[in-house]
């Protein structure tokens, strides 16, 4: 389901399946354009990407993330939620593949962070503002 606000925001809902990150990538980089900030389409898009990808991962595959892209000022805001109550965390080397998501999206991001959610879950976010 996608939900376009008055001012062009997004709200869209999907399976937690591994076809999401890509189905959100397009609609990141199509509103950026829209927006006239395809100059943050790699860093937003990469940002993208790894969030969904988190979530789902750790929402049950009956399960739906939700996304929000927001238009702020200065850049745009992007939030993931999903149903997991397990908070993101960086994985060291030693622990195998995986677990460089967190620090590609600290590198890119302007702030990002998590807030929980009642009864359940999370929403990780990140912002990104033009230079």
């Amino acid at each position: 389901m996608t939900t376009v606000t008055g001012h062009g925001d997004l709200e869209l809902t999907f399976l937690a399946a591994r076809t999401a990150p890509g189905q959100v990538r397009m609609q990141v980089e199509l509103r950026l354009a829209s927006w006239g900030l395809s100059a943050l389409r790699d860093d937003v898009t990469l940002i993208a990407s790894e969030l969904v990808t988190n979530a789902v991962e750790y929402a049950p595959s009956e399960r739906e993330i939700r996304v929000r892209f927001t238009r702020e000022r200065r850049g745009v805001l992007l939030e993931v939620w999903d149903s997991s109550d397990a908070m993101p965390m960086r994985r060291s080397d030693e622990e195998g593949i995986g677990g460089r998501g967190l620090p590609i999206v600290e590198a890119l991001a302007a702030e990002c962070g998590v807030h929980p959610t009642e009864p359940h879950g999370k929403w990780v976010w990140a912002r990104c503002q033009v230079a």
